[in-house]
């Protein structure tokens, strides 16, 4: 009777265990099913946007219109200014007040670091009219700068470094000073090496969000100057062109390219860190 309730228990499990990754299957395929329309249409002549065929002509022309319709060289220099500002910023601010909140006492300490994450509760768009004022008085509107200054730092960022900050034994801290180290390179030599998968993964966090930000940079840009690709890719959807579905799948799959490559690279780092910082 005992073989026979763990011959069942098993086969249940087993039964279980084929319903959950045929449901992963599905989500999957339904979640790959828009990028394989898109590189579809990009690689073939408008005439096969709707119409499957296996021997259907390939070609590169639609990428060829869609760099050629815009300045997407621009785009791309501007985006990359952008987004290394904004890390570079955030990576540096986040550092210091996350070391700070982990390992240092001081007076309003639990009331500052609430004050941060209240932060996280308010949607960026809540702001944009008083930062577009700020940004005004300061003589920035139509500047890369004015694109990344309300983003410089991240409370997000700072809880994520905290928390993982917080993991390591202060007996390192003890160790480095001994051997004569400043808090500053504590936090270079200690804390920030064993921090490393956490920024990879905040990293790629932090870029797909501002790669992809399309309503701040619309407001404070008026140039295609100073227009991040998000921006630049308004004008295939212009009345005058029409809507050529080839060239904007083409023009789409260029601007997340970037995103997706980084993404295949980093998410082991990215899945681990999260882990470690015992984020769910």
């Amino acid at each position: 009777m005992s073989a026979m309730t763990l011959s069942h228990h098993a086969r249940e499990a087993s039964f279980w265990r084929v319903l959950e990754t045929g449901a992963c299957y599905l989500l999957g395929f339904l979640w790959i099913l828009p990028l394989f329309y898109a590189v579809w249409m990009a690689v073939h002549p408008p005439a096969y946007e709707v119409r499957f065929e296996l021997l259907a002509p390939l070609t590169l022309q639609n990428f060829v219109d869609a760099w050629n319709a815009a300045p997407f060289a621009r785009y791309f220099l501007n985006t990359f200014a952008l987004i290394t500002t904004i890390l570079v910023c955030q990576f540096v601010i986040c550092t210091l007040a996350a070391y700070a909140f982990a390992r240092y006492e001081f007076p309003g300490k639990t009331v500052v670091f609430m004050l941060v994450l209240i932060q996280l509760m308010i949607m960026p768009e809540v702001l944009m009219v008083e930062n577009y004022r700020t940004i005004s008085r300061l003589g920035l509107v139509d500047t890369v700068l004015a694109m990344g200054l309300p983003y410089m730092a991240s409370a997000f960022g700072i809880f994520l470094l905290r928390q993982t900050f917080l993991t390591v034994p202060k007996e390192l801290d003890d160790a480095a000073r001994v051997e004569g180290a400043g808090p500053l390179a504590v936090l270079l030599k200690v804390y920030v090496p064993l921090a490393r998968p956490v920024y990879v993964a905040y990293g790629l966090v932090s870029v797909s969000y501002h790669w992809n930000n399309l309503l701040w940079p619309l407001v404070i840009t008026n140039s295609v100057t100073t227009r991040p690709l998000t921006v630049g890719l308004q004008v295939f959807a212009s009345p005058d062109q029409g809507v050529q579905w080839s060239v904007i799948s083409a023009a789409t799959l260029m601007t997340s390219a970037p995103l997706l490559i980084g993404f295949l690279l980093f998410q082991r780092q990215f899945v681990q860190s999260f882990m470690r910082a015992g984020i769910k």
